[in-house]
């Protein structure tokens, strides 16, 4: 199982795991956008801070699937 990982980490690194990195990274960058902007939202309404972070967190790593479930791999 580690071996699995260790390869395709390797690929991705190297640029051979992804068809299409662009829409990867567009995805994933508009995830992580997501987030920050609720994270920042939600801190300037005044809550605790652990709040918005455990808010944004959840939201965002529910979102990712969404996002990225287009990959393809080669």
């Amino acid at each position: 199982m580690f071996e699995v990982g260790w390869f395709s980490a390797k690929l991705f690194f190297k640029g051979e795991l992804l068809r299409n990195q662009m829409y990867f990274w567009r995805q994933t960058t508009l995830g992580c956008i997501l987030g920050l902007l609720l994270l920042v939202g939600l801190t300037k309404a005044g809550l605790n801070l652990w709040l918005p972070v455990l808010l944004s967190s959840l939201v965002t790593g529910m979102t990712m699937p969404f996002l990225l479930k287009d990959i393809k791999m080669k």
